[in-house]
């Protein structure tokens, strides 16, 4: 058994950052659509949550963000010219088209693949699949370009292992991480898979928002990954919390290490799924904190993010709860914090994310989880890894390539898009990712 830590890979958010409500069932996306956005804010918000727990002792990592807009799914999509004339056909025929091809949703990583741990498959491998989020159109065109990040991140070879996307049909609709949690005696030892979706044949379906992740998906992803099938646990969401906007597992649970932090109204059925989790997890005692509706209702959990936070095992052995500010002005999950500790939960921290947060993504969205052994953290792409002088670096890119306040209207401008590429390129040559993009290969 190896020893091994966790580390948090955050997607740096990419500079065309704007609120343009498209993901369905996401209420805080829906609730602030058209409003003006803050890339630069957003970009180093991110970055200070990174150094906080950069500071602390934790494994940190950042992701480079994707290349929007996405002017080859625009090509694909019958528009013609030179980039500007793109552009502007799309402004003037398809404006709502656009917005979906300038998302910068890939900065929540914790959709851009499902990872599983060497402990825990038959090589003894770290294996990724890319999500290939096919719900929603934004997201589903992001699967190539988050294929080559993460092959760029975590080189193929004798240690980590990339599979391709599921099938792109809604049979197999996959979110990634976020539906994905781990329990374990600790990070090296091997772990127990809980999976969590949204629908499968014969079961209920939520009567107002899609289930977007099924479970025909995950079961192919444990197999992919060669997980054991009696260390897997399927769990169905519940639609009740689908339809109050629980639109991944992410958003109404948690896992780290033995402890699963989570709603009551988090599963279809409860006790089958910690009764699954106890006998998967053999001699490993689970610690299952179940927040209760009376205390933290679930449209308080939803509108503050509780279950968004990351919960990180600290080096002296304690677990820490990083929340998003917004949990300090809900009365309900405020008073309900001292529970916490007793379920096992030492400290919290707070961490201003109000820009990602006014478009439904808070830190557990904005974290790719990856547990490494230490010949594994070595085979890392060096350059990504967070210290002071690469934070310096980076908050001095953002106040340098960013805009301070972008609306919908200017995804249309040309100048935005050259001064996208521009950036993405400082970016790559600052990680050491080589041309990662799109456009440095173009002639």
């Amino acid at each position: 058994m190896k020893a091994a830590i966790e580390a948090n890979f955050d997607g740096l958010v990419g500079p065309t950052h704007h609120y343009g409500g498209l993901a369905y069932g996401n209420l805080a996306s829906a609730a602030h659509a058209g409003q003006v956005s803050n890339p630069r804010a957003a970009a180093l918000q991110g970055l200070a949550k990174m150094k906080l727990l950069a500071d602390r002792g934790f494994a940190q990592a950042v992701l480079p963000p994707l290349e929007r807009p996405d002017l080859r799914s625009l090509r694909r999509l019958g528009f013609g010219g030179g980039d500007a004339q793109v552009l502007a056909q799309v402004a003037r025929q398809a404006p709502h088209l656009l917005s979906r091809v300038s998302s910068a949703a890939s900065m929540w990583v914790a959709n851009a693949a499902t990872v599983s741990a060497s402990a825990d498959t038959a090589d003894g491998k770290l294996h990724f699949t890319p999500a290939n989020l096919n719900t929603s159109f934004h997201r589903a065109i992001e699967h190539p370009d988050t294929a080559r990040v993460l092959r760029a991140v975590f080189p193929p070879g004798p240690h980590f292992v990339h599979h391709t996307v599921l099938p792109e049909c809604p049979a197999f609709a996959d979110e990634g991480a976020a539906n994905h949690g781990r329990l374990c005696a600790h990070h090296g030892a091997p772990g127990v898979g809980l999976f969590v979706f949204g629908r499968e044949a014969g079961a209920a379906l939520p009567a107002r928002y899609p289930a977007r992740q099924t479970r025909e998906a995950s079961e192919a992803v444990a197999r992919q990954h060669g997980l054991m099938p009696e260390r897997c646990v399927f769990a169905q969401q519940h639609p009740a919390a689908i339809d109050a906007g629980v639109f991944h597992n992410d958003v109404i649970a948690v896992a780290n290490e033995n402890l699963l932090l989570f709603h009551e109204q988090a599963f279809a059925d409860t006790p089958q799924v910690l009764a699954a989790l106890r006998r998967a997890m053999g001699e490993t005692r689970l610690r299952a904190h179940q927040v209760p509706a009376a205390a933290v209702s679930l449209n308080a959990a939803v509108a503050s993010y509780l279950f968004n936070s990351q919960l990180l095992s600290r080096p002296d052995g304690g677990m820490l709860l990083l929340l998003p500010e917004d949990c300090r002005e809900n009365a309900e999950v405020m008073r309900y914090l001292d529970e916490l500790h007793a379920a096992g939960i030492d400290e919290f921290l707070f961490a201003e994310l109000r820009q990602s947060m006014r478009n439904g993504g808070g830190p557990a969205c904005l974290r790719l989880r990856v547990v490494l052994a230490a010949d594994e953290r070595a085979a890392v792409a060096p350059g990504v890894w967070l210290d002071d002088a690469l934070y310096a670096r980076l908050c001095d890119w953002v106040q340098t390539h960013y805009r301070d306040r972008l609306s919908e209207s200017d995804l249309a401008d040309p100048a935005l898009l050259d001064e996208t590429r521009t950036a993405l390129a400082a970016l790559s040559r600052l990680l050491g990712l080589g041309e990662i993009y799109a456009f440095q290969g173009a002639a």
